[in-house]
């Protein structure tokens, strides 16, 4: 069973690395359909697993300086996500120890996810109508990685598709300028939440063997995702993100009333 941990933390960081969703918003979901695990520990899984893919393509680019990451908003976003980051996993801790049902969380994660998707894919299909803005204030750029990095953390899923819809709206960062500034996000959000999962001594029951699957998974699925992102253009990147967020608002809704 071990290894069905490393197929889908793998395929969904291929996809993760080249789209710059972090890979979360597909394990996430796709682990609660398989039951590999409870919820609070598939949400601590998905959180590592995306974590090490981020870090590694966010270290790599910088690495060959080939990082396309906006430093003046990307910088406070990030940080902003770290707090962000914190106030999520709180939130999560809140909902699942608060109502002591795993059920409850499920749903909860389930329904928002599937909100927060389909109003992205609505988005996605009709942004050449969108006008967007360029936001320059630092103080609203943090505002706005804080509200990414609760979305991100709450949900386990590293940072998700809405983060390319803000990036995009907001920043007016074409498709491959997103993909790196989110990934930039995704990294700093999930640091936070990490750590103070370890730090509060909530870390839930899972098994080493899974842990260290979906980490490989992670890393490698981020290889040959920031490999095959290097060879297709943005049109590409966007038909493949527009296809991704259908099949995760059909698993959302199968997950949404499994739980029911």
């Amino acid at each position: 069973m071990d290894i069905l941990f490393f197929i889908i933390s793998f395929f969904a960081s291929i996809i993760g690395g080249i789209c710059g969703i972090g890979g979360g918003v597909i394990i996430k979901p796709t682990l609660d359909l398989a039951g590999l695990a409870g919820v609070a520990a598939v949400s601590f899984l998905s959180s590592c697993t995306v974590l090490s893919m981020s870090a590694y393509n966010v270290g790599k680019s910088f690495a060959e300086k080939s990082a396309v990451i906006d430093t003046h908003s990307g910088t406070p976003l990030a940080l902003g996500a770290a707090v962000g980051g914190i106030f999520g996993n709180k939130l999560f801790s809140f909902l699942k120890l608060g109502l002591g049902n795993d059920a409850v969380a499920g749903i909860a994660q389930a329904l928002c996810l599937l909100v927060l998707t389909l109003g992205t894919l609505i988005y996605t299909i009709n942004k050449k109508r969108i006008r967007t803005r360029s936001i320059d204030s630092v103080f609203a750029c943090v505002c706005i990685g804080i509200a990414l990095g609760t979305l991100s953390s709450f949900l386990g899923i590293g940072g998700g598709p809405f983060n390319l819809v803000v990036l995009h709206y907001f920043f007016s960062m074409d498709t491959k300028k997103s993909v790196s500034n989110s990934l930039y996000i995704i990294l700093f959000s999930q640091i936070a939440n990490i750590a103070v999962t370890l730090l509060s001594h909530t870390v839930p029951d899972f098994t080493v063997p899974s842990l260290v699957l979906m980490i490989l998974g992670g890393i490698l699925g981020g290889i040959i995702g920031k490999a095959i992102s290097r060879r297709i253009n943005s049109g590409t990147v966007d038909k493949l993100f527009i296809a991704l967020q259908t099949v995760i608002i059909c698993i959302c809704v199968y997950n949404a009333a499994k739980y029911l």
